[in-house]
């Protein structure tokens, strides 16, 4: 219970993927920039995000790769890596793409909140489908609570702040999101699977599935000010990107997915934080009601998470649980 096929300790996953959540966070704020000093559209800023990613993984990857020259014991068959590769890459381009549509449609915050407010429902649920993963009652409860906190945003907040079609955007990068977290758990417990791989043929495969509709939107921005949007695009790529995904996509793994998204409410908080106090954006009453309804349902789904943590430790053999 403690490590996964891959030999990726559970405490470094879990720290792994607090540092991803903290980066992620930035990663909306910084669009917002871009969004500001120029007229990119959403679809052309995930392409030029997964693009750079790709750039800065390999150029890391490689060297690595040649000093290293270990064959594995068994290989994943190519079919299966093949469609491993592929959903995971869809999954990806449909997170992020919808993610910076919600941005621009509704706000940082609101878009931020939304996302990671529904991806926690729709990982607990898809877990409990496949992963047979139980919710019990207090998942459930939290399941609906988080619900009820969509409905709240998508409803209120005088129009301004709130608008709904960004709230269905932001839920549709839930799902691209929830589909890549189940994926990759699922996956990761094959000790033929190599993680670092994956993340690398993962955004190769995002940035070709949207390189035609980027062509369509336009890839070059108007603007003013180029240097201060290269910049941000670089950071984009560097750090809530490449650094990021690597740490997502090991962390997740091994670690348990509706903990993984417990986690990644890291977030939204510091997504708020820099919406806040960086980019101006107000939270009515309205949108912080929900706001608060749908964190506090996803505090309900850890503390479900915990109770069946220790349900499955009490469960094992003395022996084995004297090693947990």
């Amino acid at each position: 219970m403690s490590q996964a096929a891959s030999g990726l300790p559970l405490g470094r996953g879990l720290l792994y993927l607090i540092v991803a959540g903290a980066a992620w966070g930035t990663a909306g704020a910084a669009a917002s920039l871009v969004y500001r000093a120029s007229d990119m559209g959403p679809i052309a800023l995930s392409f030029w995000r997964c693009a750079g990613g790709l750039v800065l993984l390999l150029a890391v990857r490689l060297p690595r790769h040649r000093r290293r020259r270990v064959v594995p014991a068994a290989r994943e068959p190519l079919g299966r890596k093949a469609l491993r590769i592929g959903v995971t890459g869809l999954g990806l381009a449909v997170f992020q793409t919808a993610y910076f549509a919600a941005v621009e449609a509704t706000g940082l915050a609101v878009a931020t909140v939304a996302t990671l407010g529904a991806g926690p429902v729709l990982i607990a649920l898809g877990a409990r489908l496949t992963l047979g993963e139980r919710l019990g009652r207090g998942g459930s409860a939290a399941v609906a609570g988080a619900l009820g906190g969509l409905g709240v945003l998508a409803l209120g907040g005088g129009g301004a702040t709130v608008r709904p079609w960004g709230v269905v955007l932001a839920v549709v990068s839930a799902a691209g999101y929830s589909t890549m977290t189940l994926l990759t758990r699922w996956w990761g417990r094959d000790a033929r699977v190599d993680g670092s791989g994956t993340t690398v043929w993962t955004f190769a495969v995002t940035t070709v599935c949207l390189l035609p509709l980027g062509l369509a939107e336009g890839l070059v921005p108007h603007t003013a000010r180029p240097a201060h949007v290269l910049v941000l695009l670089l950071y984009i790529a560097a750090v809530p990107t490449a650094l990021a995904y690597a740490l997502f996509f090991a962390g997740a793994a091994v670690v348990r997915s509706a903990t993984v998204s417990v986690i990644m409410l890291l977030e939204p908080v510091s997504a708020a934080v820099l919406a806040v106090g960086l980019l101006g954006e107000r939270l009515t009453m309205t949108t912080l009601a929900g706001t608060l309804l749908m964190l506090g349902s996803v505090a309900g789904l850890a503390v479900a998470e915990a109770r069946s943590i220790r349900g499955d430790i009490r469960r094992l053999p003395e022996e084995e649980r004297a090693l947990v």
